[in-house]
């Protein structure tokens, strides 16, 4: 017999192994994988339908300034600030000029039209990306500044960068032009001011004569300016006109698709890690090994069609699932040997998780090997058995337990324990159902001679198996394991907590209730892949072995 459950000195469910995120990983890997397929070709779709998109480019290059203003010397702007043509360039005013040489460009109307509203709506929002600036300077800030132009068509790509330079060379020769244009109103100013001096009249001579020379001194230096102004340059000078792209830089449709594949299948796999970080949920032999409990066999989940239409038994007939019922079936005679009316009691932590369910099965499989098998159902005040196996087969007929006549359900059963019928629901399977249910189910069962009257029923079988409420639903099960020689613990795969499982053991162990081991219930593919081996290991047929 199977030893009972020791809290492990040191608790591992705070631990996560790089097995155990693997597990999860793997168990999700088909989801990560459509999901994979199906963004990445939707994202390969949705750039093959993208318009394409050309690049050109232009450069600028910055000019060794000197602000001296004299006669016959060329103005030149002074040296920009960093970051200021970048400013320039989002500014409306240059912006401007560069839609103005658009329309008048010979590019179709679409085109223009296209570009225009484009570069408009960029400036108003604040965020311009169809023409971006780029530096390299070095300390003094001289250096290169490359234009980047993107269109529709090669021939706007090209366009788009010789305006956006021809634009931003405007705007840096006009900030030399604004010096000369301010000593130009200041001389015009002067000369107004002598005009007027010379119209006052009542000046002598001398004075009179002084104004004159120096009108004609301020008109010598306005004509200086102008001539200046003709000859003003800025600190940019551009290296060349745009060249036409051959190719479009986007859409890239396998570039995309790529990318995209790569992240999903990255972030998928992110989700499934955290998942399975999060879910501390029983699915393995592991998660219940560390617990200290071992793994008395994993049931296969059956379809609730087939369940519903045909019952538990023929359902389970029916998908083949003998081959897992065995292994526990191996596992509890390994326990007990031949020993003949040995008591098993079959629970859970909660409702639903298939505790009934399974105890039909194990008893139909019991039976298939010769073995008889007396199912008590000790859930009170949800008993089941006689459902489950009356949509199985509803021919059904009493026999003798003990004494004579009797009590035909479990609570008339513990009134006159002598004398108690049950239900042969087939060969080698007796049924003694619960009865309708009870509220006070724990004062029934909490009798001191249950062990013996349980003793007394199960002489004239092999096996008894007791289904009773889950036990932390309530107390009655840890009254009943009292009395039995060891408890199958049924944990659902993928919903049943392992913190269920521990407060379950514990109290299992302060009632000095036998634990046996476990049964993972419910388990799918994604769960597990550890019996796809036993399914596919199939009987040969007389054909294929000749």
């Amino acid at each position: 017999m199977s030893e009972p459950y020791t809290e492990p000195a040191q608790q591992v469910d705070n631990e996560i192994e790089l097995s155990t995120l693997w597990r999860g990983i793997r168990r999700r890997m088909p989801v990560i994988l459509l999901a994979t397929v199906l963004v990445s070709g939707g994202t390969y779709l949705w750039s093959r339908a993208q318009p394409p998109v050309y690049e050109s480019t232009a450069s600028l290059i910055t000019v060794l300034s000197s602000n001296v203003v004299a006669q016959g010397t060329l103005v030149s702007a002074s040296q920009l600030p960093a970051g200021a043509l970048s400013e320039a360039l989002q500014s409306s005013t240059v912006m401007n000029n560069v839609i103005k040489a658009i329309q008048q460009s010979g590019l179709s109307a679409p085109i223009k039209a296209e570009l225009s509203a484009k570069l408009q709506r960029e400036v108003q929002l604040g965020n311009l990306k169809t023409v971006t600036l780029t530096s390299r300077l070095d300390m003094t800030g001289n250096g290169v500044y490359t234009v980047t132009a993107h269109a529709p068509t090669p021939q706007a790509a090209r366009v788009l960068a010789d305006a956006t330079t021809l634009a931003l060379s405007s705007w840096d020769k006009n900030r030399a032009l604004q010096t000369v244009q301010k000593a130009q109103s200041v001389q015009n100013a002067q000369l107004k001011a002598i005009d007027q001096q010379l119209n006052a009249g009542g000046l002598d001579p001398i004075e009179r004569e002084t104004l004159i020379s120096t009108r004609a001194m301020t008109q010598r230096n306005l004509a200086n300016t102008s001539i200046q102004a003709l000859s003003i340059t800025g600190s940019l000078d551009t290296v060349g006109p745009a060249i036409e792209p051959l190719i479009p830089i986007a859409p890239r449709p396998i570039r995309n698709s790529l990318l995209t594949a790569l992240l999903t299948f990255l972030l998928g796999s992110g989700i499934a890690a955290l998942l399975t970080v999060s879910d501390r949920t029983i699915r393995s032999e592991e998660d219940l090994l560390s617990l200290g409990i071992s793994t008395l066999g994993s049931i296969p989940m059956l379809r609730k069609r087939d369940v519903v239409l045909s019952g538990i038994v023929r359902a389970a007939h029916q998908a083949g699932i003998y081959e897992a019922i065995g292994f526990l079936r191996v596992n509890l005679l390994s326990a007990f040997g031949n020993q003949p009316g040995k008591r098993i009691m079959i629970s859970s932590t909660a409702p639903g998780e298939g505790k009934s369910s399974l105890t039909a099965t194990l008893a139909d499989g019991m039976a298939t090997s010769g073995q008889r098998v007396l199912i008590i159902d000790a859930d009170l005040r949800r008993g089941t058995q006689a459902e489950v196996w009356h949509k199985y087969e509803k021919r059904h007929k009493w026999q003798q337990l003990v004494g004579v006549g009797g009590g035909r359900t479990l609570q008339e059963a513990l009134r006159d324990p002598n004398n108690v019928q049950v239900l042969q629901v087939q060969p080698n399977v007796d049924v003694l159902p619960a009865g309708p249910g009870i509220q006070d189910s724990l004062g029934t069962l909490n009798r001191p001679d249950l062990g013996e009257i349980l003793q007394r029923w199960s002489k004239d079988y092999h096996m008894i198996l007791i289904d009773s409420p889950p036990l932390l639903a309530l107390a009655d099960g840890l009254v009943l394991g009292r009395h039995v020689d060891g408890v199958v613990l049924v944990t659902e795969a993928g919903q049943t907590t392992l913190q269920a499982v521990r407060q379950v053991l514990r109290r299992a162990k302060n009632a000095d209730v036998p634990i046996m081991g476990a049964v993972i219930n419910k388990v799918t593919q994604s769960n597990s892949s550890e019996y796809s081996y036993g399914y596919s290991y199939q009987a040969r047929s007389a054909e294929a072995r000749s």
